[in-house]
C-alpha cells in the first residue's frame, strides 16, 4: 500500500504532461484572381495561425506563425497549403522554430503542399533549431502539377552555438516525398538518433558542422547548377549541387547557423530574382 501514492502521482504527471502537448493546424489555399493572387479558403485551428502581409506585386506573402512559443515533446502540427492555376506564393515563419527537450514522446510536423499547372510555390521558413535530447520527426509531402515550379528551403540547426548549447542526444527524423505530374521524383529519409552529437562530427556526415540545409529547385537543370556555382568566393560553407529529374538541389554544412544562413541567401539570389521574405533580413 505504501506505493500506491507513488504510482498516483506517475499518473497524475503523465495526465497532465498529455493534457499540455500543444495542437495545431493550418489548411488554406490561395488563387489567381485578376491577375493578382488572393487568399481562398482558411482553416486554423490549436495553436498555430497564418498571416498574410500586403501583397506584393502578383504575388502573395503569407507568415505561419506558432503561439505555443516553440515545439515540445508530443506536439503536433499539420500545415496543408494548396496553390492554384498560376498563382504565386511565397511562405516563411514569423522567427526561428525551436524545438525543446522531450521526455519521451517525439514532436510531429507533417507538412503538404500542392501546387497546379503555372504555379509557384517558394516555401522559405526560418531555421529549424534542436536543443540537446529533442525528439522531432517531419515529414513533406510535395504534390506538383506539370508546369508548376517550387524553391524549397530548409535549414536544420542542432543547438545554439552562440549560447553555448550543442545537442549531443536526441532524435530527428525528416523524410521528403515530391511528386510531379502525379509520378514520384525524389523521395529521401534522413535519421539521426541517439549520440547524435557524436554522429555530426563524422567527416561522412557533418564533419564536425553543426547547421545543415537543403535547397530544392523545380524545375532546375544544370545551367542553373551552373549558375549556382558562380556564387561569391566568400562562401564558407561546405555546399554539395546536382540535378536529375527536372530538379536541382544544393546542400549545405556549415560550423555554425548565422554562416550557412548568409550562404544560403547568396545562392538564392543567384537561383532566384524574387525578393527574400521581409523576415530573413532582419
Amino acid at each position: 500500500m505504501g506505493r500506491e501514492p507513488q504510482i498516483r502521482s506517475i499518473s497524475v504527471s503523465s495526465a497532465t504532461f498529455a493534457a499540455n502537448r500543444a495542437r495545431g493546424a493550418v489548411c488554406f489555399d490561395v488563387r489567381r484572381v485578376d491577375g493578382v493572387t488572393r487568399r481562398g479558403s482558411l482553416h486554423e485551428s490549436g495553436s498555430l495561425r497564418v498571416r498574410f502581409p500586403s501583397p506584393e506585386g502578383e504575388g502573395l506573402s503569407a507568415v505561419l506563425v506558432n503561439t505555443a512559443g516553440g515545439i515540445a515533446g508530443g506536439d503536433r502540427f499539420d500545415i496543408d497549403v494548396t496553390v492554384a492555376e498560376g498563382a504565386q506564393l511565397t511562405l516563411t515563419t514569423a522567427a526561428a522554430e525551436k524545438v525543446y527537450r522531450a521526455q519521451d514522446e517525439t514532436s510531429e510536423l507533417n507538412i503538404a503542399l500542392k501546387a497546379a499547372g503555372g504555379a509557384h510555390l517558394a516555401w522559405l521558413p526560418q531555421e529549424t533549431i534542436l536543443f540537446d535530447r529533442a525528439r522531432m520527426s517531419r515529414r513533406f509531402d510535395i504534390d506538383l502539377a506539370d508546369g508548376a515550379s517550387l524553391l524549397l528551403c530548409e535549414i536544420v540547426v542542432f543547438g545554439r552555438a552562440a549560447m553555448g548549447e550543442t545537442m549531443r542526444h536526441g532524435s530527428f527524423v525528416d523524410r521528403w516525398r515530391v511528386k510531379r505530374g502525379g509520378k514520384l521524383v525524389f523521395a529521401e529519409t534522413v535519421r539521426l538518433d541517439g549520440d547524435v552529437g557524436d554522429k555530426l562530427v563524422r567527416a561522412v556526415i557533418a564533419k564536425g558542422g553543426t547547421a545543415i540545409s537543403t535547397l530544392l529547385i523545380v524545375p532546375g537543370d544544370e545551367s542553373l547548377i551552373a549558375r549556382l556555382r558562380e556564387t561569391p568566393a566568400s562562401i564558407g560553407c561546405e555546399i554539395g549541387l546536382s540535378a536529375w529529374n527536372g530538379f536541382a538541389m544544393a546542400r549545405f554544412c556549415a560550423q555554425d547557423a548565422a554562416r550557412l544562413r548568409a550562404d544560403m541567401q547568396a545562392v538564392l539570389a543567384r537561383a532566384t530574382s524574387a525578393p527574400l521574405p521581409r523576415l530573413w533580413l532582419h
